[in-house]
């Protein structure tokens, strides 16, 4: 029997995932955070049972360039709501022959390709912490992730490297083809530092990777356009809509992992040194550590 009186699975995509059949108390929530305001409100809800709070990574109507962001304020707004799971669903481009469009990519690792702008930490401002990310997705959650896709019936790749490069623009063929010889399953633009956030939250944090193209690598293939991105996109919205009913079936409050004590070595900075305002700043994330 599935315990699920401690579970709050978070999910952060596009607008059209949380209107799930079964989504029962539906409520947009708006948030304020000590590092500003989330990219919109979440809306929450329980699906069979399990709370569950979703936000639109880019806002309502895709107002925000993945640079724009404010991923610090999404991950601590799911905190704020209690989430202790947290699935990214993304769309990628293959890197690979073998993942074609509409697969699904299930990675366990990344690299990370962005320019600097982006604040990937929530620490600093006088306290120093360095969380390990070795292994930077849940690797529980992600098998979770993997079989609740197959049964579901998508054609899944469990593991690979996610490529983050800076974004807007796609791609050059030049740099495509580099990235293909760094051996990376799919390319993005999100989902860093995304993952360094929700591991410095200490969320367990998997990723559901929906390949869209061949980015402008494959010569027998259209280069990426955002049309032909937007048309698998609709395509998959419901595939990823039954893997996120097939998780929450497969999730449970208790679990193994190390990802929820994520931050128990990770602060070096003398407490005595540290300020009252940050130390209110970071209690919902790292209180406990900081006393």
């Amino acid at each position: 029997m599935v315990d699920r009186k401690e579970v709050v699975l978070g999910v952060i995509g596009g607008s059209g995932l949380y209107e799930m059949e079964g989504l029962t108390g539906v409520e947009s929530v708006s948030l304020d955070t000590p590092f500003g305001k989330p990219s919109d409100c979440y809306v929450t809800g329980r699906l069979d049972g399990v709370k569950v709070a979703f936000l639109p990574r880019h806002g309502r109507g895709h107002r925000l360039l993945p640079s724009e962001v404010n991923y610090r304020a999404n991950i601590y707004g799911m905190k704020q709501l209690g989430v202790t799971r947290l699935i990214s669903v993304s769309a990628v481009g293959s890197m690979k022959e073998e993942i074609e469009p509409g697969h699904i990519v299930v990675p366990d690792q990344f690299i990370d390709r962005t320019n600097g702008s982006r604040i990937n930490t929530f620490f600093g401002n006088g306290i120093v912490a360095h969380v390990q990310f070795a292994d930077p997705v849940c690797a529980q959650l992600s098998s979770i992730i993997a079989e609740a896709a197959k049964k579901a019936g998508a054609r899944v790749h469990q593991g690979g490297t996610y490529l983050c490069m800076e974004g807007p623009a796609f791609s050059t063929r030049a740099e495509s083809l580099m990235y293909r010889t760094f051996g990376v399953s799919v390319i993005g633009m999100t989902n860093i530092p995304e993952a360094k956030l929700a591991r410095e939250a200490e969320l367990c944090y998997g990723v559901i990777a929906l390949a869209t193209d061949y980015d402008c690598w494959h010569t027998s293939h259209d280069d990426v356009s955002v049309d032909a991105i937007l048309a698998i996109i609709a395509r998959n919205v419901t595939t990823a809509k039954a893997i996120i009913r097939n998780v929450v079936a497969g999730i449970s409050a208790g679990g193994n992992c190390s990802c929820a004590d994520a931050l128990r070595y990770a602060i070096i900075t003398d407490r005595s040194a540290i300020t009252d305002q940050a130390k209110r700043d970071l209690d919902l994330l790292a209180g406990r550590y900081l006393s």
